[in-house]
């Protein structure tokens, strides 16, 4: 007999619990359910990611990444205040190496004042103010509302309160979609409203019920290395400026929650999408996407393809990964015995109409379903009011 539920989400990340504590919210009468296909939840993206709150500069101002990371940054400080989890808002200098970059800051500075973003462009005599340790071409840009937090203690504090407002919460629970008289059924649920957002999954899911044919996953494993603290005293995040066309921000410096220094990510096309080591958390569907996704990319951009595979490869051994981070700060490379950090998956879109790398957030509505696709960072630090926008003008209104 199927269970009754007003509102199934799948997927328990931190997307998962904000839909749900915001439809609660609403409507605190309503039956509302999240399953999850592990024994815990987080253990993919929403607990493997850096911790790092952004301000919300990077992202294009007609963008949801731009619309929701402000708010978010600010959001997720007042949660962490809330339920006492440490927040320490340490700040951000993103240097240049080259004058192209240079020239590159004065974009970011734009797109994060016209986003509404604190930020400041300096000159680099000022750097050593900042952040003495770091090196820049010319000037850098100073963020100062950057934070970081441990995103561990940030979702457990949400899943209380969503189970606090009466929703219930079903781990070791894998739920499958079928498109049955253009309505969307989950096995084993009479559910009136149902909202993907399961991460890596999600596009496999959508398109289950004939959504998301544009698109082909390709997983990225970023992989970061460690120290404690003492060994590397940076008082900032130290980032570099980022590819003006690649969606990911490049090797940096960041502080942990828990006293290290971490420096990376890589960001290393894999075939499957858990795939955490070699041999285990990938699949033949896995594969078939992942080729298919990189053959759209080359066909968009060839060259980027190449750019990627001869920027990242080396970076999985500790010296490639080690001098990317010294153009930031050179004294990196005097630090020792740096620790492999349990690596990441960046559930990266490809469009395969444009074959490009799909920059924002994606969310697609089919029927009595609404399906959350690409969010990838900064979907951590947009994730409260991003999620409260999908509950209020997605899914409420299907009710």
């Amino acid at each position: 007999m199927s269970e009754k539920t007003d509102i199934l989400i799948i997927g328990g990340g931190i997307v998962g619990l904000g839909i749900g504590i915001a439809v609660l919210n609403q409507k605190p009468d309503l039956k509302v359910k999240i399953c999850d296909k592990e024994t815990d939840l987080g253990q993919h993206a929403s607990g493997r990611n850096s911790g790092v709150l952004h301000a919300g500069f990077y992202y294009s101002p007609d963008s949801l990444k731009a619309r929701f990371c402000r708010d978010g940054n600010a959001e997720l400080k007042q949660l962490c205040q809330r339920n006492k989890i440490p927040v320490q808002t340490v700040g951000k200098v993103v240097v240049a190496s080259s004058e192209q970059e240079d020239a590159r800051l004065d974009e970011l500075f734009n797109k994060g004042i016209a986003n509404g973003v604190e930020l400041e462009l300096l000159p680099h005599s000022q750097l050593p103010n900042y952040e003495p340790l770091a090196i820049t071409f010319n000037r850098f840009l100073w963020s100062p509302n950057t934070a970081i937090a441990e995103s561990g203690l940030v979702l457990n504090a949400m899943k209380q309160e969503f189970v606090s407002r009466g929703g219930q919460i079903a781990t070791a629970s894998a739920v499958r979609l079928k498109n049955i008289n253009k309505e969307v059924v989950a096995e084993g649920f009479n559910a009136q409203i149902i909202v993907n957002a399961a991460g890596a999954q999600s596009d496999r899911i959508a398109r289950s019920v004939g959504l998301a044919n544009h698109y082909a996953m390709l997983p990225f494993m970023g992989i970061y290395r460690s120290v404690y603290a003492e060994k590397l005293p940076i008082k900032r995040l130290v980032y570099p400026v980022p590819h003006p066309i690649n969606p990911f921000l490049g090797v940096h410096l960041t502080i942990t929650a828990n006293g290290k220094v971490k420096i990376g990510p890589t960001a290393i096309p894999i075939l499957g999408r858990e795939q955490y080591s070699l041999f285990h958390g990938w699949s033949m569907s896995d594969i078939g996407q992942a080729l298919l996704a990189a053959s759209s990319l080359i066909k968009g951009e060839s060259h980027r393809v190449g750019e990627i595979l001869k920027s990242e490869l080396p970076k999985v051994y500790q010296p490639a990964l080690v001098n990317a981070a010294s153009k930031l700060v050179p004294s990196v490379k005097q630090v020792k015995n740096w620790k492999k950090n349990p690596p990441g998956i960046r559930a990266q879109l490809v469009d395969k109409r444009t074959g490009r790398l799909e920059q924002d957030f994606v969310v697609e509505q089919f029927a009595n379903s609404i399906h959350i696709l690409n969010a990838v960072s900064p979907g951590w630090t947009s994730a409260l009011p991003f999620s409260r926008w999908i509950a209020e003008t997605k899914v409420l209104p299907l009710l």
